[in-house]
């Protein structure tokens, strides 16, 4: 590929293009200067970036032949080899400048593919959503709408519950939301009512904002004995635009269309027009609210995620030739796009405390987390700005990160402002790391396993005792079903009542219902209630979920393999073949689920463990892999662009999720980013 030197780097023409072109000129920032500093970044920490890569994998070859051995990987081992740090003194984090969606209010999380400007505008502008319309055309109320127009039976339905969700809130101070007949509500806590637009009601309730929309012109508000037309809550407090699991970004192409539209997300006028039903629509972000004097967020605040430490990527070349880290170009790129907004540039403002919100995925312990602190020193001497502008939000999904997390904070105490558990990468890397001690538990009893409940209270309560509360997020993983949202309502309110003010959503219709469950649980009660309980210890965390002397029969295999290998086959033939790196895919039993590279990873590492100890032969696997390519295709039909698997020897996309099984063992941590570029690459080339 040909590059254009820069400072000594080696960089795409496309990536030039865009920073010279689109990104440096409107901040003022001199060029050569900028790349010079680039270049003295990637010098001083590409080698350390590496070195903590090979770290890792000399922790796992010693935590391997130990099992090898038959001897215990337990605590005193995992000290003596460094897997495990002293616990560190008493501390509180000093993380300053957080807005509020953040430090202060609890509410859902979104998180978004940033390739799709349609989705990150959706997922932007999910900070307000009707209520009425997440009832309506949800099972989160029982039946469903009758097709052919306005069912006005579901309606009636949806306007009941709604007024009821009112009552339970926002309650009246006699009588009851459904016999409101208008004019000023007399409420039970007056000053509940703390804004209007029009005839429409602003109201607060745990700190999250209800209005009441007065519209009796409209065909639902002109049947309302008040004119209430629909009931809007305040949803999506956060959203996490995603360069990393949800994307498949490969190549400078690929890394330049996602900065770009982060560059439009602070700038403010990222706008996306598509055909909806033969007509032309243009998406744009939502303006802020005005109530009176009162001004609030028309959008959710935004964090990106960046990716993790363990991937290079060919946009830049390094003075050796070699591929620069990937983790390090996004730290200064994204961070150097959020300039426009620092700056006050673009047309709307994100953080209104003047701050840069980063996600940091897959770090493994607190010397890498204190690597990402001096990494965004780094970028905040590159562009002129205060220590901590950078804020970072640290994923707890690996082992040595949820077994030595008070470190890992500590590590990043000055800047970080979200601790989040992530169950599928965390799974996966429990299973690589002990992938040669033994046999593991089916996938579906991973969620019932010791180690999980142990690893989901630390994370609040190690959270809780180094002041995040009131500074920063405590979250939760995804809901992964976004068809299942009475599934979700019934489930989902366990996050709230743990003590953690945000968790995961798949889609802005569930921010609004999960938002509901914010008004039911006061967070913050919760959090001051757990407080003081104490931190579980590591004995729950280290339970390793090994099967034992289990025996399967070959149909409890058979079904085993099958769930497995279709989510995989399901996953990576769009990652493969069409760039899509999340979407809803339908599961062996056709209901749909959001995946990622992070379900991607558990099932492969399932599969590549059970076949290491003899639960599963090769052939096994090449049988589950000829059944569930059949089912696949099927269940793609309706796709012009999907391209069989079955019985197709030149499957790009059949041969990579092989790959990921095969040789699973052999993966670093047991990521799928390694197969996946490669074998997305090679699809790229070949479909030119």
């Amino acid at each position: 590929m040909p590059v254009v030197d820069r400072a000594g780097l080696g960089v795409a023409p496309e990536l030039v293009q865009f920073v010279e072109g689109a990104v440096l000129p409107g901040l003022g920032i001199d060029a050569d200067n900028w790349w010079h500093g680039v270049a003295d970044i990637f010098t001083r920490f590409a080698p350390e970036n590496a070195a903590l890569l090979a770290k890792r994998d000399a922790l796992q070859a010693q935590i391997d032949a130990r099992y090898k051995a038959g001897e215990p990987v337990d605590e005193a081992f995992l000290r003596e080899i460094g897997y495990l740090v002293p616990e560190p003194a008493p501390f509180t984090i000093s993380t300053q400048n957080v807005d509020a969606e953040i430090a202060t209010m609890a509410g859902p999380q979104l998180v978004v593919p940033i390739l799709n400007a349609r989705f990150v505008l959706n997922a932007a502008n999910a900070r307000w959503g009707s209520l009425y319309d997440a009832l309506y055309g949800t099972d989160a109320l029982p039946g469903a709408a009758r097709p052919g127009g306005y069912d006005t039976e579901r309606g009636a339905e949806v306007i009941a519950a709604a007024k009821a969700f009112l009552d339970q809130a926002v309650p009246l101070a006699s009588g009851r939301w459904a016999d409101f007949a208008g004019g000023e509500p007399v409420l039970a806590d007056p000053a509940q009512l703390v804004g209007r637009a029009g005839e429409s009601l602003l109201l607060r309730h745990h700190g999250l904002h209800i209005e009441v929309v007065v519209d009796r012109a409209s065909p639902i508000g002109s049947g309302d004995p008040a004119g209430i037309a629909d009931v809007v809550l305040e949803s999506a407090l956060t959203t996490i635009c995603d360069l990393e699991d949800s994307i498949a970004a490969v190549d400078a192409e690929d890394k330049v269309a996602a900065y770009a539209n982060w560059l439009g997300l602070m700038k403010g006028d990222l706008e996306e027009t598509f055909d909806k039903g033969g007509r032309q629509l243009t998406r744009k972000l939502s303006l802020d609210r005005t109530y009176g004097d009162l001004t609030l967020p028309g959008r959710a605040l935004l964090f990106v995620r960046n990716v993790g430490h363990l991937m290079t990527t060919p946009a830049i070349h390094l003075a050796d030739g070699g591929e620069a880290p990937e983790g390090i170009l996004d730290a200064i790129m994204t961070s150097t796009i959020a300039l426009y907004d620092l700056r006050g540039l673009g047309k709307l403002k994100n953080s209104r405390a003047g701050s840069v919100y980063i996600v940091k995925p897959k770090m493994h312990g607190p010397e890498e987390c204190g690597f990402t602190n001096r990494l965004f020193d780094a970028v905040e001497d590159l562009l002129g700005l205060a220590r901590h502008t950078i804020k970072v939000g640290v994923m707890d999904e690996e082992r040595r990160t949820s077994a030595n997390l008070a470190a890992c904070i500590e590590a990043v105490q000055g800047r970080i402002v979200f601790i989040n558990t992530g169950f599928l990468d965390r799974t996966g890397d429990e299973m690589h790391t002990a992938m040669h001690g033994g046999a593991m538990i089916p996938k579906a009893e991973m969620k019932t396993s010791a180690w999980i409940k142990a690893y989901e209270d630390r994370n609040v309560r190690i959270g809780l005792a180094h002041g995040l509360s009131g500074r920063a997020q405590i979250g939760k993983g995804m809901w992964a079903a976004p068809d299942r949202m009475a599934d979700m309502m019934d489930q989902k309110i366990g996050h709230p009542m743990s003590g953690a003010n945000t968790a995961w959503v798949p889609s802005p219709t569930a921010a609004t219902l999960h938002a509901m469950h914010y008004h039911q649980v006061d967070v913050f009660a919760r959090q001051r209630e757990i407080a003081g309980e104490a931190i579980p210890g590591l004995d729950g965390l280290l339970s390793v979920p090994f099967a034992g002397g289990r025996n399967w029969t070959a149909d409890e295999v058979a079904r085993e393999l099958d769930n497995n290998v279709q989510g995989i086959l399901g996953y990576v033939v769009r990652w493969i073949d069409q760039g899509i790196g999340c979407s809803k895919v339908p599961d062996i039993n056709d209901i749909g689920l959001m995946e990622d590279r992070a379900t991607l990873r558990i099932s492969s590492q399932h599969i590549a463990n059970w076949l290491l100890h003899g639960v599963a032969t090769h052939a096994d696997v090449d049988a589950a892999f000829e059944r569930m390519a059949a089912k696949v295709d099927a269940q793609n039909a309706g796709d012009p662009l999907y391209r069989s698997m079955a019985g197709n020897g030149d499957s790009i996309a059949l041969a990579a999720a092989r790959a990921l099984v095969f040789e699973g063992v052999a993966q670093p941590s047991g990521y799928t980013e390694p197969l996946l570029h490669t074998y997305r690459a090679r699809a790229k080339a070949a479909h030119a």
